[in-house]
């Protein structure tokens, strides 16, 4: 049988569809990337077209998670963005005087490397019970291994060597080539499936808000209600991070003040 093409209309479909779900605008450069990616699907049910898929995906809530799962699953590693962290470990914790748990979203959490990193950090500086980690993410499967908090060896080595050193577990037998995260992070952590376009006020507060490499797929409009929402969650004084290849030009931002590249605070 030959390889299914995507065709212009059903990528015209997918791109609708998960610009509802997940509020993701899929331009057309992503034609090869969808097709690729949902290709595995097709084989799993004997689907000669993409068409037969968009019928399944339209009838079966499962398989619609997990084609959004697939056309969201993006890089990740630990202390990405290295002056984020050190801004968090020199400019903010120095001055942070504990009035209840110092709280961090890690908002687009992926496999959960940016929630680990930041709870390396605090962990080392705070005491256990003066701060607290929720990571969120649209996508089920890469919640589900943040919680587990299991990584390729290799990525080890973005890891500061003290923090490495303190807070990594190397694997052994069925996991050798991998390292766990030090469990003693783990009562201070939650991982959640959550969509940005629909927040739940139950997320509470926030000192300091990862938004990166996530904002890059909105649209100006969609992009405007996703911060909104976000910032609605932070503190009068808080941190809001974004990646620096991103940018706020394009929206309102009245309830910020721009500190250096990609961190912002919110006034008040």
């Amino acid at each position: 049988m030959a390889t299914p093409k995507l065709e212009d209309a059903e990528f015209r479909t997918f791109q609708k569809i998960i610009f509802k779900e997940a509020g993701i605008d899929l331009n057309d450069t992503k034609k090869i990337l969808v097709q690729s990616r949902l290709l595995k699907q097709l084989m799993k049910y004997g689907f000669e077209t993409y068409t037969e898929y968009l019928r399944l995906v339209q009838i079966n809530q499962l398989e619609k998670t997990e084609m959004v799962n697939l056309l969201t699953t993006n890089e990740t590693y630990f202390f990405r963005e290295i002056e984020h962290f050190e801004f968090l470990q020199k400019k903010i914790l120095p001055h942070y005087r504990p009035k209840g748990k110092f709280r961090v979203w890690s908002a687009a959490a992926s496999v959960g490397a940016e929630a680990y990193s930041t709870a390396m950090l605090l962990d080392s500086v705070l005491s256990k019970t003066n701060w607290e980690i929720m990571g969120t993410d649209i996508n089920t499967e890469v919640i589900q291994k943040a919680r587990v908090g299991l990584y390729p060896e290799s990525w080890v080595e973005k890891i500061p060597m003290d923090l490495r050193k303190m807070y990594c577990l190397r694997g052994k037998g069925e996991n050798e080539g991998k390292f766990l995260i030090d469990r003693s992070l783990i009562p201070n952590m939650s991982f959640e499936q959550a969509n940005l376009l629909e927040l739940s006020s139950s997320l509470g507060q926030f000192d300091l808000i990862f938004l990166r490499n996530v904002l890059i797929y909105f649209d100006n409009a969609t992009k405007q209600k996703v911060v909104d929402g976000v910032i609605d969650h932070l503190h009068a004084g808080g941190y809001f991070f974004i990646s620096h290849t991103e940018n706020l030009n394009m929206i309102n931002i009245d309830q910020l003040e721009q500190v250096q590249t990609a961190i912002y605070r919110k006034k008040g």
